[in-house]
C-alpha cells in the first residue's frame, strides 16, 4: 500500500522534533534557587520557566502581589520547608493576655526568618517520601528563598544538581520586603522593620556564604546581571538549559531611595558580588 507522503514527512518532523526535546532535556541539570526573597528568585526561575523543568505539582505561577507573572514556586515544596523551618523558629506567644513576640513568622510567612548561623534544622521523616518523589522528577528546578536554610535536609535527595544564589543590593532587598509586609494581607500580622528585614537578608546569605557553597556547583547571579546577555549566558551555560531571554522586564525593577546598611551586610554584599563577578560600583 502506498503511503501518503504528507503523513511520512510530518511523522519525520515530529520524530525529528521529539529527538532535539528528548536532547535537550538530557543535557539540563537539576536545579535549587536560593537566595532571600525580593532578590529577583522568581525573576531567575520564571527565566527557566519554559525550558522543560519540572517546577512541582502545585506551581504558583499566576500573577501575585509584587509578582505580577509569579514566583514559580511549587506549595508542596513550600510546605516542607515552612514544616521544617517551624522546628527552630518559635511562634509569637501569649503575654499577660497580650500577643507578644510578633515579630516572629508563623505559617507560610518564614521565607522571613531570622536563622543563626550553626542552628541544626532536623529532617521530618513524615516528608521523605514526598521529598523523594518531588526529586524524581527530573529535570527539577525547585524554588524557595526557605532553601537558604533548609537545604542540608534536601541535599540526600539531590543528585546531579546544581545550585544558583540570586541577589541584589541589600538595602533594596529590606525595603522591597517591607513593601510586600505592607501590601499581602497574608503577612499582615508579621512585624518587621527595617533593621529586622535587613536581618532576613545577613543571615540567608550568611548561610549560603559559611556552609552550603561548599558543596556542589553553584553560580552567583546579581539581579541585574539577570537583566544582561552575559547574565543569562551564564545561567543558561550552568545549568544546560535554554532561557527565555524576553522574561526579564527591566520596568518592573523599582528604585528604593538609599539607606544606610551595616558592616556586615556590606561586607557579605562585596563577597556576593566577587562570586559573581559583578562590579556593584
Amino acid at each position: 500500500m502506498l503511503q501518503h507522503p504528507v503523513s511520512d514527512d510530518v511523522t519525520v518532523i515530529n520524530l525529528y522534533y521529539e529527538c532535539r526535546i528528548v536532547k535537550m532535556l538530557s543535557n539540563m541539570k537539576n536545579v535549587i534557587i536560593m537566595g532571600s526573597g525580593r532578590s529577583g528568585t522568581s525573576m531567575t526561575t520564571g527565566i527557566l520557566a519554559k525550558s522543560g523543568y519540572f517546577h512541582g505539582n502545585y506551581v504558583l505561577n499566576k500573577g501575585r502581589i509584587n509578582n505580577p507573572y509569579g514566583n514559580f514556586e511549587d506549595r508542596e515544596v513550600n510546605y516542607i520547608n515552612e514544616q521544617l523551618l517551624s522546628q527552630v523558629i518559635p511562634r509569637p506567644e501569649m503575654v499577660n493576655g497580650v500577643l507578644s513576640y510578633r515579630d516572629r513568622p508563623t505559617d507560610m510567612q518564614r521565607w522571613l526568618s531570622r536563622v543563626p548561623v550553626g542552628t541544626m534544622i532536623p529532617p521530618i521523616a513524615a516528608y521523605a517520601e514526598n521529598m523523594h518523589k518531588l526529586t524524581s522528577q527530573k529535570p527539577f528546578c525547585f524554588k524557595d528563598p526557605r532553601f537558604s536554610y533548609t537545604l542540608p535536609v534536601w541535599r540526600p535527595y539531590l543528585q546531579d544538581t546544581v545550585f544558583v544564589c540570586v541577589f541584589r543590593n541589600p538595602h533594596k532587598t529590606a525595603l522591597s520586603i517591607l513593601k510586600q509586609i505592607e501590601d499581602a494581607p497574608y503577612l499582615h500580622g508579621l512585624e518587621m522593620d527595617f533593621a529586622m528585614a535587613l536581618d532576613v537578608w545577613i543571615k540567608m546569605y550568611s548561610h549560603i556564604l559559611e556552609t552550603h557553597r561548599h558543596e556542589g556547583e553553584w553560580l552567583f547571579l546579581h539581579y541585574d546581571q539577570a537583566l544582561t546577555d552575559t547574565g543569562l549566558d551564564g545561567l543558561s551555560e550552568h545549568t544546560g538549559a535554554s532561557v527565555d531571554r524576553n522574561f526579564p522586564l527591566k520596568n518592573l525593577r523599582r528604585d528604593y531611595h538609599k539607606q544606610p546598611i551595616p558592616e556586615d551586610a556590606t561586607a557579605i554584599y562585596t563577597q556576593l558580588c566577587e562570586l559573581a563577578g559583578f562590579d556593584a560600583k
